[in-house]
């Protein structure tokens, strides 16, 4: 098998995405857009993957620390042969050099692997893409007999002829080494543009007599690039859409697989529901039968078979066991483990917290830094005071507790088993076992009290 080297063009400015921050680290899906290439690119086992960098390329290194990776640094943007040229010291002799582009995010898998079937030592290949309007490609130019191509021509140095011809380059390209090694050096920036072209090397192919292949992808999504947010905002539907129908094929429930956003990594079981507008992001785990209602946000978490989350719920760095009931209004922060059959409802937060099966906090209650037992009822408007301060402090309930309405836990302190607390109580010290613990002032009413009323002005 040939060596494999793997060339990202990552050195842009990207002018037209109008942001402080460059553009091969804009987010699709969650995941910057070279990040997309380079997990691509890693799933063809190359030996080496070397990155172009330029504007703001210290940033770019900074947010991707892989150790697997080779930089090279353009300091003028001066051309796609130019950028290649910086990376030319790390290339083998032998092999292929597969060129790729930081802003084209979505190219598969399966599209690169035919290219590289494509070519050979003595060959070269060009991924190409028939389009309905050409405008601000670059075209290729193929012999009127045999079809193969002589060149290709960027969109400013065509004729008009050359300008109606509807194959566009995509600049994705695999070059033999020992070709590019040659050509490189040769590329002049006799052009409009007064760049280097890439490009310009099929012309060296041809003119040497080397035959040069193509392919084009099973969709033209795959090789659309981003230069401005409207762009980037069309490609994130389309990469939206493209999941959430695999999403579909393997069984899931969608309500409208146009209002799902997927930001990481969504595994689902059998019948698994997902209404409207719901986030996943980091790696989510739903289980068979899971049902999340609509406008919920998920990141980071395993949910157990047979849940269901309520509208409106946000759960994160969490586990939640089996046939949960959660929200609506919910927040479960990082650190939580709830059980099977825990109920979590309405305005109700949980953090870093264990909640044993059969438990419940049905209503506007904070639950942090606490370990609850099993089948404990925790009354609406219950807080646990787990902070004092300077320091967080834990709450412990065991197994059968009441907590009534209203209730100010103090921690560090223990709800021992059995306990009942009367509402509106401020709970201060350990309970004993299966004891009524309540703390109120005596209630007085003041007959000669009126209620203020307002000022007139």
């Amino acid at each position: 098998m040939l060596k494999l080297n793997v060339v990202i063009l990552a050195a842009g400015a990207g002018k037209r995405m109008q942001s402080l921050i460059p553009k091969v680290m804009h987010k699709l899906g969650g995941i910057p857009l070279l990040m997309h290439v380079i997990n691509t690119a890693r799933q063809l086992k190359p030996d080496r993957i070397c990155i172009v960098i330029g504007h703001g390329g210290e940033l770019v290194r900074q947010s991707i620390v892989d150790t697997d990776l080779v930089w090279a640094i353009q300091e003028h943007q001066l051309g796609t042969g130019h950028a290649v040229m910086q990376a030319q010291s790390y290339l083998d002799k032998e092999g292929l050099t597969l060129i790729l582009y930081g802003d084209v995010p979505l190219v598969s898998l399966d599209t690169l692997q035919r290219l590289i079937a494509a070519t050979q030592e003595k060959r070269c290949a060009l991924l190409s893409a028939f389009v309905e309007d050409p405008s601000g490609y670059g075209r290729i130019v193929r012999d009127p007999e045999t079809k193969a191509i002589t060149a290709i021509v960027e969109q400013k140095d065509a004729t008009l002829d050359q300008q109606n011809i509807c194959e566009i380059n995509t600049g994705i390209m695999l070059i033999p080494n020992v070709f590019l090694h040659q050509w490189l050096p040769k590329i002049e920036n006799n052009n409009v543009q007064c760049e280097y072209y890439l490009t310009d090397i099929i012309a060296m192919a041809v003119k040497e007599g080397i035959l040069v292949d193509s392919k084009q992808p099973d969709y033209y999504w795959e090789v659309m690039g981003v230069n401005n947010k409207r762009q980037l905002a069309e490609l994130e539907r389309v990469f939206q859409l493209e999941r959430a129908n695999k999403l579909m094929e393997r069984g899931v429930y969608l309500t409208d697989p146009a209002r799902i956003d997927i930001r990481g990594e969504l595994i689902c079981g059998l019948e698994v529901e997902i209404d409207i507008n719901c986030v996943f992001e980091g790696i989510v785990n739903l289980h068979n039968n899971v049902q999340i209602g609509p406008n919920c946000i998920l990141r980071n978490v395993i949910v157990g078979e047979g849940t269901i989350i309520a509208p409106y719920s946000l759960i994160e760095d969490a586990k939640i066991g089996a046939k949960c009931r959660i929200g609506p209004y919910a927040r479960i922060r990082p650190g939580t483990i709830l059980f099977e059959e825990v109920h979590i409802g309405n305005f109700v937060e949980v953090k870093n917290s264990r909640i044993a099966p059969r438990s419940k906090a049905n209503h506007l209650s904070y639950v942090g830094d606490s370990i609850i037992g099993e089948n404990v009822n925790i009354g609406a408007g219950t807080i646990t005071c787990n902070y004092d301060g300077a320091n967080k402090h834990q709450t412990i309930i065991e197994d059968d507790v009441f907590v009534g309405s209203d209730t100010q836990l103090v921690a560090p302190i223990k709800i021992s088993k059995g306990s009942t607390i009367g509402a509106g109580s401020t709970i201060t010290k350990d309970t004993p076992e299966g004891a009524l613990t309540l703390s109120r002032t005596r209630q007085v009413s003041y007959f000669e009290w009126k209620r203020p009323t307002k000022t007139k002005s």
